[in-house]
Formats: structure tokens, C-alpha cells, sequence
């Protein structure tokens, strides 16, 4: 690795000279990042281990073989969910414009992990052209790069938060949409309407993404799949599985063994 001692802390903190720059680090325990942010587009990559990060716009995770797309000045926090070694390209601000305009989880590609190995070498010397040549390759990458739904928006209406906030408080509560609305001060039509348009997703969606998502960081911490079925809210394992399966096309125990 190009810089073996770099920590999320160490991440946290880097200033870029050019328009590009990249560095490989590892994490040997797991390890959380305050809100920060940074004046460049942020692309975060995983090669063993997981990441979850969040925003004030919503909640991502960054399994092996994905990637997350933090755009300039978006504030963020970062944790690692047991050992974790990765990588991150920082992009200029004028270079962002050709890019996402907002943070989401990528399917990263071999071309790119390659290209970001070897720009993680370069160091902080003067860029030669071959160097700034690559270096636009690079973006072109990114931005090729498409989107995987391994992450979940938050809702901007203060009533719709207040419910969003509920739901991700006790990912093990069961009740229906009709009562979260009258709980929040709303009618079920309005919230389902609302919810759809703010986030892209129905009420219900977003309560099974949101306890897809909880429960592959429970897996990456080490817990059994009984436990976290039944820390979700799920009367049987069996459900828990099959929710699992149709939201991310593996079992709990595939996708854990494909990370691994």
C-alpha cells in the first residue's frame, strides 16, 4: 500500500495539491469519523471489510466491490465495521461538475481499482502529463460508474423526518403505516405520497431497505443471523432470510461470505 499507516482519521484530514489524488489505508479495528467534510468530491472504495457512512441527506453502506460517491462540501461521518482496507480519490471541485451531485453507492470496476492503485503512488510531486492524462481518465471512470441502491434518503419534511427518525430508532417496530401517520401528525395518504416523492421509495420500502441495510452492518460486526432477525423485529429467521434475499439477491450467510 502507498501510505500502510493512514487511518479514517488520517483520511479525514487530507488536503489536495492537483486536481486528483489518491490513497490506500486500512483500519485493523473498527473505527467512526465525526461530521466533516471536505472541498472536493470524495470517492470511497472497499477491498476487504465495510463501511457505512452517513449524511445529513441519508444513510449508505460500501461492501466490497462498491464504492461511494461524496460530492464537494457534503458533510459526512464514517465508520468501519470491523477490519477494514479500502481506498479514496479526492476530486477537484471544478472536475465534480461532470459528476454525481449527490452521494451514492457505485459497483466499482476492475479498470478503476487498477487506475486508483497506481495513482495512489504518485505522491504529492508535480503531475507530469501522462500523470494528468490518467488522472482524467480516472474521472471519466467515476462517472461511468453505476449506481447500486445500497443506500436510503432521508425525507426533508420536518413530519416526515420526525417519522424517518422513529423507524431508524427501533428498526424492530411493526407498526403499519396508518398508525406511524397518525403518530406523526399526518394522514396515511399524504405520508404515502410524500414519502415516495422525497425519497424515491414507499413508507414500506424504506422500513425494509433501512433494516436490509442495519443488518448487513450487524453481519459485518460479527453477529449471527439469528440475532439480527430478531433485533430487526422478525418473528422467525425464515422471513428475515427471505426480506434478505429479495431486497439484495443474496442469503444473509452469502452475502457475509462474499464480503469476507
Amino acid at each position: 500500500m502507498s501510505e500502510p499507516h493512514l487511518t479514517l482519521a488520517d483520511v479525514a484530514s487530507v488536503t489536495q495539491p492537483d486536481n486528483i489524488r489518491a490513497i490506500e489505508w486500512q483500519e485493523e479495528q473498527p473505527r467512526t469519523t465525526l461530521l466533516h467534510s471536505h472541498s472536493q468530491g470524495q470517492l470511497i472504495g472497499s477491498l476487504a471489510g465495510m463501511l457505512s457512512i452517513s449524511t445529513p441527506l441519508g444513510w449508505w453502506v460500501v461492501p466490497v466491490s462498491h464504492a461511494i460517491w461524496i460530492p464537494p462540501n457534503i458533510s459526512h461521518a464514517v465508520c468501519s465495521h470491523g477490519p477494514f482496507r479500502g481506498w479514496s480519490v479526492y476530486i477537484s471541485e471544478p472536475d465534480c461538475e461532470k459528476l454525481r451531485s449527490t452521494p451514492q453507492t457505485l459497483r466499482v470496476t476492475t479498470l478503476l481499482k487498477e487506475l486508483v492503485h497506481r495513482v495512489a503512488f504518485w505522491g504529492e510531486k508535480p503531475r507530469t502529463e501522462k500523470q494528468k492524462r490518467l488522472g482524467r481518465i480516472v474521472i471519466d471512470e467515476i462517472g461511468d460508474l453505476v449506481e447500486e441502491p445500497l443506500g436510503l434518503s432521508n425525507p426533508t419534511d420536518p413530519r416526515l423526518r420526525r417519522i424517518a427518525d422513529a423507524i431508524l430508532a427501533d428498526l424492530a417496530d411493526t407498526r403499519s403505516v396508518e398508525d406511524l401517520a397518525r403518530w406523526g401528525g399526518i394522514s396515511p395518504r399524504t405520508l404515502a405520497r410524500r414519502f415516495q416523492a422525497e425519497t424515491g421509495l414507499g413508507i414500506v420500502a424504506w422500513r425494509q431497505r433501512a433494516r436490509t441495510l442495519k443488518a448487513v452492518t450487524m453481519l459485518a460486526d460479527g453477529l449471527g443471523v439469528t440475532t439480527v432477525a430478531l433485533d430487526l423485529g422478525y418473528s422467525n429467521v425464515s422471513a428475515f432470510i427471505a426480506m434478505f434475499r429479495r431486497v439484495t439477491g443474496l442469503t444473509p450467510g452469502e452475502y457475509h461470505h462474499r464480503q469476507r
